[in-house]
């Protein structure tokens, strides 16, 4: 039997830890999709309603102390981590 890949880990693929992701969440009081954004934490793969999918968890730019689980098909990539590129400047 062929094992299929994950719900959202297609998408998963493009991200890395450290990586400047956003998100949109609904704003009641105005009626309109707030952007959000955040760094990349940790990517894994949690069961969620009985079936396999991808999360990401990351940490707001705007608030302090929380960290988020978002399904990774919801995020955007803003800007990739350069770790790498900055340890060899």
């Amino acid at each position: 039997m062929n094992e299929k890949e994950q719900f959202g880990e297609i998408a998963a693929q493009e991200f890395n830890v450290g990586d400047i992701v956003q998100w949109t969440t609904w704003n009641k009081l105005s009626e309109e999709w707030d952007t959000n954004y955040g760094v990349l934490m940790k990517l894994e793969n949690m069961i969620r309603s009985n079936r396999m999918v991808s999360i990401a968890t990351v940490k707001p730019l705007n608030e302090q102390f929380e960290e988020k689980e978002l399904f990774t098909l919801s995020l955007k990539l803003v800007k990739p981590h350069s770790f790498d590129s900055e340890m060899n400047s």
